[in-house]
């Protein structure tokens, strides 16, 4: 299997996982039943992650960060996911973001700046892509940046900001000027005195309750270097939706490596208490390891993959092919599908214990929150995109 080689060093991967570990074991899972009982956002969590500089892990080691790859992040989503799938969600949001500024936005001067600040800052970047009348496209907009003498205006009514009132950094998407076409977007970052936020919707959802997502309408204001010169077609096509559907497939697999874990130590459990004879459940969960490992192979190849593609220089180019959007598409949909799957058949061998919401083996927390995977951009949208570009594509 190919490793990481954007990481500048092994103790560049190494450092940051075992933070993550103790992370996710000390922090994250002490208090995950909290933030998804309270639809909390996850505080304890990311402060953890500020103080491990955990959120400049994407950046180059030449500004202070660990300079990891999609491989690496992989991992460290996967880790915490385990432990609780709403903090994991966010770092991966974060991670998102961050990667669309430094792959696309270090020639622009505030954002720039901003990189070179956020090994010490420890900013935390939200998102804000969705939008009152786009049905769900983020690749269209309806609100329009204006310019003026250096400076930009935007007001945005989104269906979802991503944690936009506990982010310190906000990407907005919208129209290049008024003049533009839905599909003529830019990539504006707005910082936290630089916004009024209004919510116009509440967020009390089956899973991922900590990720604290309602709708917002933004009205914003600063400089215009803060606007990514680089079209967001482009940066949706080379980071967005790679850098989503992968660490989206780790966290994803990170949530079903949590409910295996459970069902295998039932099983194990089982045959401590009838030693010689082969537990039922023995033979499922064995089934359930296969999917597992499937799903690991999958979004590790994709990543390292990528990594490999930006180490060549040739990222730009590839993943601009139909054949890339297809993977990401078919991994998108597959390991959100798989996952819950896998979860459910740990909750079948493990049994009524599982069912249960207050004790050690239950599921029920990582089983509402898996359901998020197949809606989180629909799946039947990416089915019926996929569908488009098989009929233009003569051979996989």
């Amino acid at each position: 299997m190919l490793q990481d080689p954007s990481a500048a060093s092994l103790e560049h991967n190494e450092a940051p996982l075992l933070a993550a570990q103790r992370i996710t074991r000390d922090v994250a899972s002490v208090h995950a039943a909290s933030v998804d009982a309270r639809a909390r956002f996850p505080e304890e969590t990311i402060s953890a992650c500020r103080q491990a500089k955990l959120l400049s892990a994407p950046l180059p080691v030449e500004m202070g960060g660990a300079g990891l790859g999609m491989r690496a992040l992989g991992d460290i989503v996967a880790t915490m996911a385990e432990g609780c799938a709403s903090s994991a969600m966010v770092l991966s949001m974060h991670y998102n973001q961050l990667a669309c500024l430094v792959r696309h936005g270090r020639d622009d001067a505030a954002i720039a700046a901003f990189l070179r600040d956020l090994a010490g800052s420890q900013h935390l970047i939200g998102s804000m892509t969705s939008e009152v009348g786009t049905s769900g496209d983020m690749r269209r907009s309806m609100c329009a940046v204006q310019r003026e003498d250096g400076r930009f205006h935007v007001e945005k009514d989104a269906t979802t900001g991503s944690y936009c009132k506990e982010a310190d950094v906000i990407l907005v998407t919208a129209r290049r000027d008024a003049a533009a076409a839905p599909n003529d977007q830019v990539l504006v970052m707005v910082h936290r005195d630089q916004r009024t936020l209004t919510q116009t919707t509440t967020w009390d959802t089956l899973g991922m309750r900590g990720t604290c997502s309602p709708g917002y309408r933004i009205d914003a204001s600063g400089a215009e270097s803060q606007i990514c010169s680089v079209p967001f077609a482009d940066i949706a096509t080379e980071s967005m939706v790679p850098f989503s559907h992968i660490l989206w497939s780790a966290l994803w697999t990170g949530i079903a490596v949590g409910a295996y874990r459970k069902a295998a130590g039932f099983v194990r459990q089982q045959a401590r208490q009838t030693p010689g004879v082969m537990p039922l459940a023995a033979s499922a969960l064995a089934s359930l390891g296969v999917g597992l490992q499937a799903m690991q192979h999958n979004w590790q190849a994709a990543a390292c993959d990528f990594d490999e593609a930006v180490t060549l220089g040739n990222d730009a180019a590839e993943l601009g092919t139909m054949r890339w959007s297809l993977r990401m598409n078919n991994l998108k949909v597959g390991t959100s599908e798989s996952a819950q799957r896998l979860v459910h058949g740990a909750l079948q061998v493990i049994g009524i214990s599982a069912y249960k919401n207050d004790g050690p083996l239950s599921l029920g927390r990582q089983y509402r929150d898996v359901l998020s995977g197949a809606l989180m951009i629909s799946n039947a949208r990416i089915n019926a995109a996929s569908a488009s570009l098989l009929l233009v594509q003569k051979a996989l």
